[in-house]
């Protein structure tokens, strides 16, 4: 069987994740990277064994290619999507889809005209967490959702900082860095969020750019929520310190970052432990709730991610999180953005 013939583009902290997997995978083979010619990404491609192009049209005009995947920076996902697009190569792209929504709107438009397979970055969709969350919901074992509480409080040290000074730039914060993720897993766990109400703070770390957010979302089924964000929060309650899918990061599995509550009962999220009544007739605040530990296994979503993608290549699947999902996500983040601007809600049309 041959192997699909992929390229990354842009070896970076998530690029240098993604050639790895591909490098584990034995239904694809890295062709090559491309990146700036810099000491670092030479030196790359020489211990991977592969040539590195500093642009996407030499690499093509080189190369015969299955797929890309594109983890550069934001301000590249656009033109370079583009290109890959317009050759009708599937193209993986890291989230943020676009560095703005009127950006991502005019490259959704590409995709829809030439028809070519893309698949955007919001990894976490491939995790067994979100999945059975995702069934428990839908089997209405909450019954109607009425609110979700989450948050992403961690601490990030001052090498981060220092190793990408963009980092203390406005659209280098955690909004758009860890935030993004975290509304891909509300839509998926509660739909559609019609409005946002934000407010930010740089009080601590006296940045250019937020450190510590917080939000209100509305629901278009009516549900309400709100999530607490932060990179100066010496705290356990993240996705990345609770799911453990990330070997990276330590653990706490005693440690939730969301609580989905409804009518008949409660998830808390990665735990998976379900408070619930079992009739309807006996809710009530002075009886007790029954109690099941949903059991479920751990599994790298980015290699789930990398699985969907060969299957999208081979025309197998379809592409699970969709430009339209990438946009809806993005649309979102820019909404929270121009709440906290002019401390006001902000309705999603």
């Amino acid at each position: 069987m041959n192997k699909l013939r992929l390229a990354v583009v842009g070896p970076g902290l998530i690029g240098k994740k993604h050639i790895e997997l591909i490098l584990q995978n034995p239904e694809c083979e890295l062709i090559c990277i491309v990146a700036p010619k810099t000491d670092e990404n030479v030196e790359i491609g020489r211990l991977l064994n592969v040539p590195l192009f500093d642009a996407l049209n030499s690499m093509f005009e080189s190369l015969t290619l299955d797929g890309v995947i594109i983890s550069s920076p934001n301000i590249f996902h656009v033109e370079q999507a583009r290109e890959c697009i317009v050759r009708n190569v599937p193209v993986l792209i890291e989230k943020p889809i676009a560095d703005s929504y009127i950006e991502g709107l005019a490259l959704m438009e590409l995709i829809e005209k030439n028809k070519c397979p893309v698949l955007v970055g919001h990894h976490r969709a491939y995790s067994p967490i979100i999945r059975v969350a995702q069934k428990i919901i839908q089997e209405g074992r909450l019954g109607q959702i009425v609110v979700v509480m989450g948050s992403a409080l961690f601490f990030k040290p001052d090498q981060y900082f220092l190793d990408g000074p963009w980092r203390t730039q406005p659209g280098g914060g955690p909004i758009l860095i860890n935030l993004i993720h975290e509304i891909g897993n509300l839509r998926a766990l509660c739909g559609e969020i019609s409005s946002v109400q934000a407010m930010t703070s740089n009080n601590r770390r006296k940045f250019l750019v937020e450190d510590t957010v917080v939000i209100n979302f509305r629901f278009e089924s009516g549900a309400l929520g709100t999530f607490a964000l932060s990179d100066t929060a010496s705290s356990a309650k993240s996705w990345e310190l609770t799911a453990g899918e990330n070997l990276s990061y330590p653990n706490y599995r005693d440690e939730d970052c969301y609580v989905v509550s409804g009518t008949n009962g409660s998830l808390a999220i990665p735990s998976m432990r379900l408070k619930y009544f079992e009739k309807e007739g006996e809710r009530s605040w002075w009886k007790p709730l029954l109690e099941a530990q949903i059991n479920y296994e751990r599994q790298d979503p980015l290699a789930g991610q990398l699985n969907h993608f060969i299957h999208v290549i081979k025309g197998i699947e379809k592409p699970q999180v969709t430009a339209f999902d990438g946009l809806q996500n993005l649309k979102v983040i820019e909404a929270i953005f121009q709440s906290a601007e002019q401390a006001r809600e902000i309705s999603i049309h």
